[in-house]
C-alpha cells in the first residue's frame, strides 16, 4: 500500500515492543519488533514469518547457501503484549498532565510505554 504526499502514519506499535501473532500461519507466536515500515504497515517480528532465501557466495558469504530470515507482516496481523495482562491487548491513546502523548492497556489501565 503506497500513500502518496507527506501523509504522517501512526502504528499501533513501535519498535522492541513485544507483540503476538493473532493469525495466519504464525497464529500464536510472540515475539519482539525488530523493524516497523509504516509506509507498507508492514512488521518485522523476531523468529515470526521465516522465510528461506538462496544465497550466492561474496566475500561475505563465500558458502552462499539457503539463509532462513524473518520476512515482514502485516501490522493488523498482530497485537501488543500487556505486561500486566500477560495477553495481547487493544491499546487506546492518552495524553499525560505533563502533556506527553503514552499508549494504555483498554482491559488494565496499565501505561504501555515505560522507557
Amino acid at each position: 500500500m503506497k500513500i502518496r504526499g507527506r501523509k504522517k502514519i501512526e502504528l499501533h506499535v513501535k519498535r522492541g515492543d513485544l507483540v503476538e501473532v493473532v493469525t495466519g500461519k504464525d497464529k500464536g507466536k510472540r515475539g519482539k519488533i525488530k523493524k516497523v515500515f509504516p509506509d507498507q504497515m508492514r512488521v518485522v517480528v523476531e523468529k515470526v514469518n521465516m522465510v528461506k532465501r538462496h544465497q550466492r557466495p561474496t566475500d561475505k558469504n563465500p558458502q552462499g547457501g539457503i539463509i532462513e530470515k524473518e520476512a515482514p507482516i502485516h501490522v493488523s496481523n498482530v497485537m501488543i503484549v500487556c505486561e500486566n495482562c500477560g495477553r495481547p491487548v487493544r491499546t487506546r491513546g492518552k495524553v499525560l498532565a505533563d502533556g506527553s502523548k503514552v499508549r494504555v492497556c483498554i482491559r488494565c489501565g496499565e501505561i504501555l510505554d515505560r522507557r
